[in-house]
């Protein structure tokens, strides 16, 4: 890795602008290629225990690594404030992410707050987590308590020294494995499993895996290493893809594919033939699936963003703390996803490189 300081919380954020004319939300905003915003992805801490090779790698995230004062954070009624402008212009799924998010102290309490919200329909919102799983085990029946409906666990190995290569921090499996198994004794289902696939690293991992969830209550899902951030020394051959994975495992476990739940998962679905359930395939790089993004990102200190792979965000702690109403943030929010074009994904193979002015966000500062 050549570069060591690298661009984490984005100095460059736009001021949000805030329309002159101001019109009321109709809960359903359409960006510039006529996809819906319809999921609101929450980082609520830029810190982690981890040290993924693939997000936070600790030749980057060393101690000596300054992260965000807590102040700058926004707080649990400022994040339920702007979620709930979000749910006026049709979101109905409020993912919580880090960074870890189960590091936030009393998450519990942001958890409950949020799960008081309703769709534009009157409906519970879609309300889960993304963790490591370090902190599930003690904290899974909390989150349930407090409304959380689920959550999605990393997983990256079944094989202990491979899956400490990839965290760096030494955390075994097994600890992995006993907040799975918490969250499902908890009710905090259906439950999906990531693992981040890294060629020459953990793909001689992709059969353990699946042979070891394939008739579980967990959904697997495969996804495919991506150009996130700056400081993960991407490298396109390191990619393993998608259609390599299911060639993999439906070598020996035979697979088919299967209708998507809804239109914009990320997810592209295969069952197994003898009724073993279920895994995913996310082909962020090899079969980009912009076309269908319904997602936006709101930063640990309130930075919006309209893509994984960003440039620059938007500031809307700006407007929270300078006594904006939540019209304005409103029409903010509106003008944002209205004027977007994002497709970072589709166009991948002209902007593998970027000048360093133009330095993608960490994914451990938006939420992957």
């Amino acid at each position: 890795m050549s570069e060591k300081i690298i661009v984490f919380t984005d100095q460059r954020a736009q001021a949000a602008y805030v329309p002159d004319v101001l019109q009321a939300p109709t809960g359903s905003l359409r960006d510039r290629l006529d996809r819906p915003l319809h999921d609101l992805r929450i980082s609520v801490t830029d810190r982690c225990n981890f040290r993924c090779v693939y997000c936070m790698p600790k030749e980057v995230f060393d101690k000596d690594y300054s992260y965000l004062p807590h102040s700058s954070l926004l707080s649990f009624e400022e994040i339920t404030r702007i979620a709930q402008v979000f749910i006026e212009h049709g979101v109905e799924k409020l993912r919580l992410t880090g960074g870890e998010p189960l590091l936030r102290k009393n998450i519990e309490k942001l958890i409950a707050m949020l799960a008081q919200l309703k769709t534009v329909h009157g409906k519970p919102l879609d309300l889960t987590l993304t963790t490591n799983g370090s902190l599930l085990a003690r904290k899974a029946q909390a989150l349930k308590d407090a409304g959380l409906q689920r959550v999605t666990v990393s997983l990256d190995a079944m094989d202990d020294a491979v899956f400490k290569r990839m965290n760096d921090v030494d955390f075994a499996v097994s600890d992995v494995l006993q907040g799975l198994d918490a969250a499902h004794k908890a009710g905090l289902g259906p439950i999906k499993v990531n693992m981040v696939v890294k060629g020459g690293m953990n793909d001689q991992e992709i059969l353990p895996m699946a042979r070891y969830f394939k008739g579980s209550p967990f959904i697997l899902r495969f996804i495919e290493y991506m150009d996130v951030g700056a400081s993960n020394g991407w490298k396109l051959d390191e990619v393993v893809p998608s259609a390599e994975v299911a060639r993999r495992i439906g070598a020996e476990m035979p697979i088919e594919p299967v209708s998507a739940n809804y239109t914009g998962e990320t997810a592209e679905r295969w069952r197994y033939l003898d009724g073993g359930g279920e895994i995913g395939l996310i082909s962020s790089v090899t079969q980009a699936f912009c076309k269908d993004c319904s997602r936006a990102r709101l930063s640990t200190e309130g930075k919006l963003y309209t893509c994984l792979f960003a440039t620059r965000g938007h500031d809307l702690r700006a407007l929270l703390r300078s006594g904006a109403s939540d019209a304005e943030i409103s029409g903010a929010v509106s003008h944002l996803w209205q004027a977007r074009g994002d497709r970072y994904s589709e166009l991948r193979t002209s902007q593998t490189s970027l000048p360093a002015s133009a330095r993608k966000v960490e994914m451990s500062y938006i939420g992957g």
